[in-house]
């Protein structure tokens, strides 16, 4: 599915969406606002022309804000307030808090099937809040039917 316009170039929805959702710390995502690609570095890439570059084109390479731990906290607050599962709303805030749930939070919703898809499309809601917001905040726009 090809996201939108820009410039008169298009940009891949489910790229953009897949760089917004990023968790690893040490990858680096960019749109290049000229060609619309959405792309990749490690953090710790050595090539100093490329950062050069980025740097000197601040306005062409956009950083995509990745998916950290803010904004995992703030999903996981909003999926106890929609969960209706007691005992998965006790483990997650237990998570929250620091004291570990015995598991990572998918094992645990493999227990919760329906639970863990209405996770998943929250997720999703906010993550294209997200975007579209940063798109904004860049003054890129797209057609309505991009979304």
């Amino acid at each position: 599915m090809l996201m939108g316009v820009m410039r008169d170039v298009e940009i891949s929805w489910e790229d953009l969406l897949e760089a917004f959702e990023n968790t690893d710390s040490h990858t680096v995502y960019f749109l290049d606002r000229e060609s619309g690609e959405v792309f990749s570095v490690p953090d710790d890439y050595e090539d100093g022309s490329f950062w050069e570059e980025v740097e000197f084109q601040e306005d062409r390479y956009l950083p995509v804000p990745s998916f950290d731990v803010e904004q995992e906290r703030a999903l996981l607050n909003e999926f106890i307030k929609v969960t209706t599962d007691e005992n998965l709303k006790e483990l997650i805030e237990k998570g929250l808090f620091g004291r570990l749930p015995a598991g990572q939070l998918d094992e645990i919703l493999s227990f919760y099937p329906e639970e863990k898809e209405r996770l998943y499309a929250l997720k999703e809601e906010m993550v294209t809040a997200r975007i579209k917001q940063w798109l904004e905040e860049k003054d890129i726009f797209f057609t309505e039917e991009a979304f």
